[in-house]
């Protein structure tokens, strides 16, 4: 038998991403400022940029401490899988680095069902490239994540995923999957380049 999951208080961080656990299938589509949609988000600015709508796969790995989460294209986009790590620390997710130089990344409650994942604090780094989440539960086993990109200091453009609990786990690759069914689930976590001039200056 498994260790027991640990008891969170409800609408807490550690709740929701309990909540959150299993295999999903994200239908996500791209919009302007105004609403209007987007065939593209490559100009700007995405951190993962491409044609629109499109869907991916999303294992979303929570242990009672430790955070996996991989998103993977599974049709619209090319073939990329994109995997995110973190540690619950002080009833908040801390996401791993996500780069040198980059800010700190948290998951916040909104309150049962109700996350936020963003900058801890605003500063130099968040003016080069922030794109916080807000994940809703909306009904068992689906969701709403929506985002706003900000590339240098001002907002860009919005994504909403629609999202569909495939399975209530992700110990292995959903045969959706179209990196194929061997393989681990994760990737190597990730790690972005795009705030490295704001690490060289403080070590200057």
């Amino acid at each position: 038998m498994g260790a027991k999951p640990p008891a969170f208080a409800v609408g807490s961080v550690g709740y929701n991403l309990m909540l959150l656990r299993g295999t999903w299938h994200d239908h996500i589509e791209l919009y302007e400022l105004d609403g209007t949609p987007l065939a593209d988000d490559s100009q700007a600015g995405s951190g993962s940029p491409g044609p629109g709508p499109f869907d991916n796969l999303v294992y979303i790995d929570f242990d009672g401490a430790r955070l996996q989460l991989t998103n993977v294209h599974l049709r619209g986009r090319a073939l990329a899988a994109k995997t995110f790590t973190g540690q619950l620390r002080d009833n908040l997710l801390v996401f791993d680095p996500l780069g040198p130089g980059a800010y700190e990344n948290v998951g916040m409650s909104g309150g049962p069902g109700i996350l936020t994942f963003n900058a801890r604090k605003l500063g130099a780094a968040t003016g080069v490239y922030m794109e916080p989440d807000f994940i809703m539960l909306t009904a068992p086993g689906e969701r709403v994540r929506h985002t706003v990109l900000y590339r240098d200091g001002e907002a860009a453009r919005t994504l909403t995923a629609r999202g569909t609990r495939l399975w209530p786990t992700c110990d292995r690759r959903h045969p959706l999957d179209p990196r194929g069914p061997e393989g681990p689930v994760h990737e190597q976590p990730f790690s972005s380049t795009i705030w490295c001039h704001l690490a060289a200056d403080s070590v200057d």
